[in-house]
């Protein structure tokens, strides 16, 4: 991107010359933005993206053109107290692309209106100013992602923090490695129908006026039976960027805190197309219960805030929790589906011990696996953590024999971790 060009541009239209300059700027930003641009959002984008790149820009323009020291209020600008250098504000916009054209000026207002893409798609706002001043006198602000994406033409990925209390997830497995029964797999497909289709439904079948935007899965069941490997797949097999709530940065015993700290999420992820997951979710959408303090009553109003805030936002929001119950009955009415998932049956742990097993290990007992999967009741995460187990012992004796000893001794520290009774075969 040549920003050596970017001053003579500038310059230019203060003195107002050809438009020509920016053609290129343009045609990069539709591109990375993967947006079609008009000549006035391409150079508004590139009035906030220079002091990411030439701090000093704007003052040394302003010292051309008032070389004995002046102000130049038709320009806009502000201080702040970290970046010495003057940044840009709505009014410089208006005034590099209007000047006094007062019907242009107000269609460069628009550009900050939250219907224009700029607010819809997180990549440009004005900030807020005191009340009063005019809105045009707040700073123009590229988001750190946006900044990253238009000077490398690369995605930047959110990092956790308390301003976005949330990491993202992946999967090395596959579908099939996901074994549940006929009627979970039914019901999963249902999710993966409307992400394959959703605009369709929307926009060609007419249902985009009687549905609400996005989709609501509620996955319940014991710990380890495949819920958080649901979503991911979802995410792997969609492209989606899959990330998981932390509900321990999420969750304050401060009135009002734990809703802002959803908003930071819930803006972030608006029109990303992510996955969201709320593991453990009865945390943050429990029953509403009678109120009898004041603090009954303001739980019960950050339960209705997330109802209100899930409702409304226009992505995959999938809650997992191990008791169903505990949910707020006014989410269960809300849920595009609610998918029961249950500890394995005997067919269901052989399979899952099968497709486990590593392919270059032998077994001492052929018939251990059909053995450990008719006496044990092990969740699919268990039986990992079981084979695992084993595995490690072959390896400490250097052996690619499993012997029925190292498996065993896998179930028995997964019964002892829930203090049940291993009876040996």
């Amino acid at each position: 991107m040549p920003f050596q060009n970017l001053k003579q541009y500038i310059l230019q239209k203060l003195a107002s010359q050809t438009e020509q300059e920016t053609h290129n700027f343009q045609n990069t930003f539709s591109e990375v933005l993967e947006r079609e641009t008009t000549h006035d959002e391409a150079v508004v984008l590139l009035l906030a993206l220079v002091p990411h790149v030439l701090p000093h820009f704007f003052d040394e323009i302003i010292k051309e053109l008032y070389p004995e020291g002046g102000e130049f209020p038709e320009l806009g600008g502000v201080r702040l107290e970290n970046h010495r250098g003057m940044l840009p504000t709505g009014e410089t916009a208006q005034y590099i692309l209007a000047k006094d054209n007062i019907e242009h000026r107000l269609q460069i207002q628009q550009l900050f209106d939250i219907s224009h893409w700029f607010f819809k798609d997180q990549i440009l706002t004005l900030d807020s100013v005191k009340y009063g001043e005019p809105m045009m006198s707040g700073r123009l602000i590229l988001k750190a992602e946006i900044v990253h994406l238009l000077l490398y033409g690369e995605k930047l990925k959110p990092k956790f923090s308390p301003d976005f209390p949330a990491k993202e997830v992946f999967t090395q497995l596959e579908w099939q490695d996901l074994v549940v029964s006929d009627s979970i797999e039914n019901q999963i497909h249902q999710i993966r129908l409307w992400m394959k289709h959703q605009q369709t439904l929307r926009e060609n079948f007419g249902m985009g006026k009687h549905i609400l935007p996005g989709y609501r899965a509620l996955l319940y069941g014991p710990s380890g039976t495949g819920k958080t490997l649901t979503a991911t797949l979802l995410g792997k097999e969609f492209a989606r960027e899959v990330y998981r709530i932390d509900l321990s940065q999420v969750v304050s015993k401060y009135i009002g805190e734990t809703e802002k700290n959803l908003e930071k999420i819930f803006t972030q992820a608006e029109n990303k197309n992510w996955i969201l997951i709320f593991d453990e979710a009865d945390a943050l959408f429990g029953k509403r219960t009678q109120t009898k303090s004041s603090n009954d009553r303001y739980a019960n109003q950050e339960v209705s805030y997330l109802l209100q805030r899930v409702e409304n936002f226009d992505g995959l929001v999938i809650l997992t929790t191990n008791f169903k119950n505990n949910i707020d009955d006014a989410f269960l009415r809300r849920f595009n589906c609610l998918i029961g998932y249950s500890k394995p049956s005997a067919d269901e742990r052989l399979l899952l011990l099968q497709k486990i097993l590593p392919k270059n290990i032998l077994l001492e007992d052929s018939d251990i696996l059909q053995k450990l999967a008719s006496k044990y009741d092990l969740t699919g995460a268990q039986i990992v953590s079981v084979m695992a187990y084993a595995c490690l012992q072959a390896i400490e004796e250097r052996s690619d024999l499993l012997k029925n000893i190292f498996l065993l001794k896998g179930v028995e520290a997964e019964y002892l971790k829930e203090e049940k009774t291993f009876i040996n075969l």
